[in-house]
């Protein structure tokens, strides 16, 4: 119905974007429609047009701890209109009204809503324009509330476009709350009022704190579904809506009661939440799996706190997972990505939990040995050496740590943990410098042994002219960049990736020596020695096929790879390439 309103209306249908933004390193996720179209309101000319609807998938981040409420969601689909340069605020609020209202469309009681408008600040005046146009509409000026920046100013971050906005909420309740004449729209925190409809007029850029003026007037509106879905059948929260309660009915499957506590409805609204949101996560075309950081550190969070949750209320973690696919079956139509990966999503949550509860065994049995012997001398803290113990030893997440401890009527000298990382990455510091990791973790020592099969590997399929131009190591995959004069072909990077796996499957102690700078280049070490290295130096050989002197670390043997394969080879500019590759998981015993 929306889209259809607004093709009668001149809009062209654009499809939804990746969950992953191109091109904007401020922000984890797509959080709003406007991402994936920031280049046109700064002026670039859409292909489509000036005028354009959309459906755009949506994971926002920040509010993940305030899930289980009535309305909070880490995945949401937003439907939004776009003018670029085209119509303003007139057309859009009276468009907006008329959706809203018209007994054609959602046929809401024009008197069930309250507006919102942005009351001014030193360089953008008060938006007395959309206030008139409300009025003219037929909303009375105490349904309009004018707030500040806080309130009523829309940007996607710190920098970049934005602009004031106005604001529409449904009353649900009709009368105002304890706070009387105080509950407001936007303003009190009861349940009275539910945002549903935000414009949002993107005219201005904010650049190192200044407030300019945007090529073109454009507007930018979003009209949350899920939340609408709910106020038009009078529901009590955005999980009552027919597309969550079947996720949640797959969820509960095995229970032959569910409790109707608060409690339980809270921890079912977190299952149902952070599975069709790792769903879509998984299952983008710029698929995230779970990891240690970034994107993945987020999907894996979500998973575990999951797994949690699920064991609290009796419910197979295994179970959780395999709901998944309930997840693709009612969303696979609209998102066709999601059934394209069905198989993929299924795995890795399935694989993620089978990680996460090995690590709760082993780090809660020490955890609740740990608690024990507080209990028995009288204390009431752990202290932070114990805290990061769990987690750089077990991979005990400090959160978890800090729950089950909470449980217990302890706490967590969280104070004293950090202090302990911190000291943990002032010492290796050096070493990651020297091999270009993004930590000391096993998996990116793994990434690191890699580079340097890597390296041999292309040195004898290309010739020796390939040096290393540099490496980034994470612990989801190794960024190579080395010497050579144009594009790799797949013949190449076949023959490298079989060279590279050929010295994993034969299982090769990695050796290390010790030795001066002149008897590491007699050897026939190579690296950038001649920059880095003062005296002596490490040389680390996998015999009969890779030398190098460096700083380590590495593992003990090639076989701890695991499969190597290359992702992506690309320029990296004049004379330099760059390959990214990955190391898929060793399987455990």
């Amino acid at each position: 119905m929306y889209l259809a309103f607004f093709v009668d209306r001149g809009h062209t249908v654009i499809p939804s974007a990746s969950l992953v933004p191109q091109d904007d390193p401020t922000v984890l996720f797509t959080t709003a429609g406007m991402h994936p179209l920031t280049p046109y309101l700064k002026g670039q000319k859409h292909p489509s047009g000036t005028r354009l609807v959309d459906y755009q998938k949506c994971v926002r981040t920040t509010d993940i701890d305030e899930v289980g409420d009535p309305s909070h969601l880490t995945f949401f689909e937003m439907l939004g209109n776009w003018s670029l340069g085209d119509y303003y605020k007139r057309e859009s609020i009276t468009w907006s009204y008329e959706f809203l209202t018209s007994p054609d469309y959602l046929a809401i009681p024009p008197e069930r809503l309250w507006i919102t408008v942005f009351s001014g600040n030193d360089v953008v005046p008060r938006d007395d324009e959309s206030e008139v146009v409300w009025l003219e509409l037929g909303i009375p000026a105490e349904r309009i509330v004018a707030l500040g920046e806080e309130h009523n100013w829309w940007s996607a971050g710190s920098e970049g476009a934005c602009g004031p906005d106005t604001e529409i909420f449904m009353d649900r309740t009709g009368r105002p709350c304890v706070q009387g004449s105080a509950c407001l729209p936007g303003v009190c925190e009861c349940d009275r009022f539910f945002e549903i409809w935000n414009n949002v007029f993107m005219s201005y850029e904010r650049r190192g704190g200044e407030i300019t003026d945007l090529p073109n007037r454009n507007v930018d509106t979003g009209m949350g579904l899920e939340r609408t879905v709910a106020m038009l059948n009078d529901l009590p929260s955005v999980y009552d809506i027919p597309t969550l309660v079947q996720i949640r009915d797959a969820i509960t499957e095995p229970l032959s009661t569910v409790g109707a506590d608060e409690a339980t409805a809270r921890a079912l609204r977190i299952l149902v939440d952070h599975l069709r949101a790792s769903v879509f996560i998984i299952g983008d075309p710029t698929s995230t799996v779970p990891s240690n950081q970034g994107r993945g550190y987020v999907v894996r969070r979500l998973i575990r706190r999951s797994v949690r949750v699920a064991q609290g209320l009796g419910i197979d973690p295994f179970h959780w997972a395999d709901s998944s696919l309930r997840v693709v079956d009612l969303y696979g139509s609209t998102y066709p990505e999601l059934e394209r990966h069905r198989t993929h999503i299924h795995e890795e949550l399935r694989s993620e939990c089978e990680r996460f509860l090995t690590t709760l065994h082993r780090g809660m049995r020490k955890l609740e040995q740990e608690i024990e012997r507080l209990r028995a001398v009288g204390g009431g803290v752990i202290c932070g050496e114990v805290a990061f113990h769990l987690y750089d030893t077990d991979g005990f997440p400090i959160d978890l740590t800090v729950e089950v401890a909470r449980e217990a009527d302890l706490e967590v000298d969280v104070e004293d943990f950090e202090m302990h990382f911190a000291q943990h990455r002032e010492k290796s510091r050096g070493q990651r410098a020297a091999g270009g990791l993004a930590d000391d973790s096993e998996e990116a020592i793994r990434y690191h042994t890699a580079t340097h099969l890597l390296h041999a590997a292309l040195r004898q399929v290309l010739g020796d002219h390939v040096v290393q131009k540099g490496s980034n190591i994470t612990r989801e995959r190794l960024r190579f960049d080395f010497s050579h004069h144009g594009a790799m072909t797949p013949e190449e990077l076949a023959k490298v990736t079989e060279l590279v796996q050929g010295q994993i499957d034969q299982r090769i102690d990695v050796e290390r020596e010790v030795m001066t700078i002149p008897q590491a280049r007699d050897a026939g070490a190579i690296g950038l020695f001649d920059e880095k290295y003062e005296g002596d130096v490490s040389v680390y050989r996998i015999p009969g096929f890779s030398l190098e002197f460096c700083g380590g670390p590495h593992v003990n043997n090639t076989g701890d790879l695991g499969r190597f394969r290359i992702v992506k080879e690309q320029s990296a500019g004049a004379g330099v390439r760059r390959i990214r590759a990955e190391l898929e998981p060793i399987e455990s015993d």
